[in-house]
């Protein structure tokens, strides 16, 4: 495991920020149903958390334009690419499990 014992204070930033988009990708992966959701050990999909989780990267991408060093920015890019394909693989499946709030077609 990585500590930040031996990196100077812009190392440690950076290790900080890649931590902070490993948090929201994995939030994205599990409201995805692609990983488990640890507190459960279940899968389960939520396509609201997963598009919170895109949302705020989003964000992140806007505010920190211009301010990341090339690493950070392909890493911050690579993510949000992943998770926005896959969301949308999930909204094309259209399954009634999400919690997304969206209304399914259901003419029962």
């Amino acid at each position: 495991m990585v500590n930040g014992e031996n990196l100077n204070a812009d190392q440690q930033d950076q290790l900080l920020f890649m931590m902070l988009i490993q948090q929201h990708q994995q939030i994205g992966m599990m409201g995805l149903g692609k990983i488990k959701n640890p507190a459960t050990d279940n899968i389960e999909r939520d396509l609201s958390s997963a598009k919170y989780a895109i949302d705020t990267l989003n964000a992140l991408e806007k505010f920190t334009s211009g301010n990341l060093p090339k690493e950070l920015k392909g890493y911050l890019d690579q993510t949000l690419t992943n998770l926005r394909l896959n969301y949308a693989d999930e909204l094309k499946k259209g399954d009634t499990s999400d919690s997304s709030g969206e209304e399914k077609d259901s003419n029962a």
